[in-house]
């Protein structure tokens, strides 16, 4: 089993808690379950209301990591990705998911949201 700091990196914690996947472009070798167990203890941890998923430079996402981030939501918490590629965008939209994960883009060099 991979060490959860293989999988992700947190960046901040809190009601928001920011999580990313330093860069890394596809998530397929992602133990699920590890991965699982490891937001769960941050969530319940840090009292996180709002879960934030930086996707800087992940090109691929697979399904069982878009059924985990669906399921948080159950969980009443509020899920926000961040700088998804354009690929990812498309399949959040046909899928529905971007209805209930709202997308955000940043400027990583300047901060700053981007429409």
């Amino acid at each position: 089993m991979k060490d959860t700091k293989d999988i992700f990196q947190v960046y901040q914690t809190g009601e928001l808690t920011v999580v990313g996947f330093g860069g890394r472009e596809i998530l397929d070798q992602i133990d699920l379950s590890a991965c699982r167990a490891e937001i769960l203890g941050l969530v319940d941890k840090h009292k996180c209301q709002t879960l934030a998923f930086d996707l800087s430079g992940v090109k691929l996402i697979p399904s069982g990591m878009l059924g985990l981030l669906a399921s948080l939501r159950k969980m009443n918490i509020q899920v926000h990705l961040y700088n998804p590629s354009q690929d990812i965008a498309e399949v959040l939209q046909i899928t529905r998911l971007a209805d209930v994960m709202p997308i955000h883009y940043i400027d990583v060099e300047t901060k700053g949201e981007t429409a």
